[in-house]
C-alpha cells in the first residue's frame, strides 16, 4: 500500500475518533436524574454585549445530587442568566441570593426517563449515519484510486473490508455507550 493510502486511512479513522467524542458529548448533555455542569454550560447568555456559553461567564459547580450552583463572574448578570436558564426550558427551577444561582434538578417521571431514552436512540441513529457518511468518503476516494490504477482491485477489497471493520468497532462502542446511557436515564 502507498503512502496516500495510509494517510486517508488514518484520517479516517481520526474522523470515526472525533465523532465518537462528539457522541460522547451529546450524551453528556441528556439529564439522567442527577445535576451535571454539561446540562447548562453551554446555555448561551449575554455577557458585556455578546453571546458566550454559560460556562464562560461564570464557574459551574454541583452542590449536591441534584443541585447546581453557577456562580457569574460578575453579579450585574445573575438576572440574564436565570433567564436564559429559564427559556432551555430543562424543566429545573432557579434561585438567587445576589451572588450565585441555584438550579434544583426534580425528580424524572417515568414519562420523562422514556423520552430521554428515546432522544439518546435518535442521537445515536444521527451519530451513525455521520460515521456511515464518513466510510463512504474515504471509500469514494479508494475507488477513484483503483480506477486510476493506483491501487489494484485487492488492495481496494483490502482496504474496503478494513474501512467497514473500523466502522463495526466504533459503532459496536456507540452501541455501547447508548445502551449505558439509557440504563442510566431508566434507573430511579
Amino acid at each position: 500500500m502507498n503512502e496516500m493510502v495510509n494517510e486517508y486511512m488514518e484520517s479516517y479513522k481520526q474522523d470515526l475518533d472525533k465523532i465518537f467524542d462528539k457522541l460522547q458529548d451529546e450524551f453528556a448533555t441528556i439529564r439522567v436524574g442527577r445535576a451535571n455542569p454539561k446540562l447548562v454550560e453551554k446555555i448561551m447568555v449575554e455577557y458585556y454585549g455578546s453571546r458566550v456559553p454559560l460556562s464562560q461567564a461564570s464557574n459551574i459547580t454541583v452542590a449536591e445530587a441534584r443541585m447546581l450552583v453557577v456562580s457569574p463572574w460578575d453579579a450585574s448578570l445573575i438576572k440574564g442568566i436565570k433567564s436564559a436558564i429559564d427559556e432551555a426550558n430543562l424543566g429545573v427551577s432557579c434561585s438567587d441570593d445576589g451572588q450565585k444561582i441555584r438550579i434544583n434538578f426534580p425528580q424524572l417521571t417515568e414519562e420523562r426517563r422514556v423520552q430521554y431514552a428515546k432522544d439518546a436512540k435518535k442521537i445515536l441513529e444521527n451519530f451513525k449515519i455521520t460515521m456511515r457518511n464518513a466510510r463512504r468518503d474515504v471509500l469514494d476516494i479508494f475507488k477513484e484510486m483503483k480506477k486510476e490504477a493506483e491501487i489494484s482491485e485487492d488492495e481496494y477489497n483490502t482496504l474496503d473490508k478494513s474501512v467497514q471493520k473500523h466502522l463495526d468497532e466504533v459503532i459496536a462502542k456507540a452501541d455501547q455507550l447508548c445502551d449505558k446511557k439509557v440504563a442510566e436515564i431508566m434507573e430511579v
